[in-house]
């Protein structure tokens, strides 16, 4: 089992940055994705952003959902078994609960469902 943990979140104004941090204990794999979701009331969990992760995680390759290019920035630290979120240009819809999530091997996946295990999540909210 895989136990993911995340903290950062809060209330922030638009225009105003957050960091969200993700982190993992339990059991290890040699190659893994971590991912962040989100989920805004009455919506449905959507993809953030990915990175690879583990020795055979395809070089720390990351990945980004277009509403977040530009804004958003993951990027972890193996040694700590952390993923982290910069969250910058912060808006209003951006606005959610933020989920971080795990997937045993290195293929890359923005779907939800292909995500093995997840955390409790993280509330961000931004406002006016």
């Amino acid at each position: 089992q895989v136990q993911l943990v995340e903290s950062g979140g809060g209330l922030v104004q638009v225009g105003g940055s957050l960091r969200l941090q993700c982190t993992a204990s339990g059991r290890t794999f040699s190659s893994y994705l971590t991912g962040w979701f989100r989920q805004a009331p009455g919506k449905e969990r959507e993809f953030v952003a990915a990175i690879n992760g583990g020795y055979f995680g395809n070089g720390g390759r990351l990945y980004y959902a277009d509403a977040v290019k530009g804004r958003f920035t993951i990027s972890g630290d193996n040694s700590k078994n952390t993923v982290y979120l910069q969250m910058n240009s912060l808006k209003l819809e951006d606005t959610a609960v933020y989920y971080c999530a795990r997937r045993v091997g290195s293929s890359s996946s923005y779907s939800a469902n292909e995500y093995d295990y997840w955390g409790q999540g993280t509330q961000v909210t931004v406002s006016s």
